[in-house]
């Protein structure tokens, strides 16, 4: 992945604020490249996932326009469930603690997503009727840019995601 260009602070690393915002601009950079809104947050964690960039770029890739066009889930909060899982998740299938703080967590990411939004529904977010959509994605023309919430909305994703990375926020 591409290192970030932006300046340290005077001391030489990173405010809060800048490392919140530097996820922020590269999910929206990876989308405005062509990566689906999945992808595009997921891969703006990608250094802190442990993943390289393809096999980062290749989990999220089913997981654009609310699904593979399907148009549920949001892909931007389905980037930003993935991060949570690689950061936080369980591994031990008997751990009943641990699937609750992280299925707490994910609603809690969910919740500040929809709070922001009122839905994380990929299709009410773009005003679609129900039903899924043709699986022949857009152009990303620069109509599809003016017409399209999802810019704004991989940012806004990978912001939460880094306020709760942030803030360690345990639930």
């Amino acid at each position: 992945m591409e290192k970030e260009d932006r300046q340290c602070g005077n001391n030489g690393s990173f405010s809060a604020h800048d490392i919140s915002e530097k996820h922020a601009e590269l999910a929206r950079d990876l989308f405005r490249k062509g990566y689906n809104c999945s992808q595009a947050v997921f891969l703006a964690f990608g250094d802190e996932c442990g993943l390289d960039f393809d096999t980062a770029a290749r989990l999220s890739s089913s997981f654009g326009a609310g699904m593979g066009r399907l148009r549920e889930v949001c892909g931007a909060v389905t980037g930003m469930f993935m991060v949570a899982g690689l950061l936080y998740g369980y591994t031990d299938p008997g751990d009943q603690n641990g699937k609750t703080e992280h299925y707490e967590r994910i609603q809690l990411l969910a919740k500040a997503f929809e709070d922001k939004n009122h839905t994380i529904i990929c299709r009410e977010l773009l005003g679609l009727d129900q039903g899924k959509d043709s699986p022949v994605p857009e152009l990303r023309t620069a109509e599809y840019y003016r017409n399209r919430p999802c810019e704004d909305l991989v940012g806004m994703a990978a912001e939460i995601m880094e306020n709760y990375r942030r803030t360690k926020k345990r639930v």
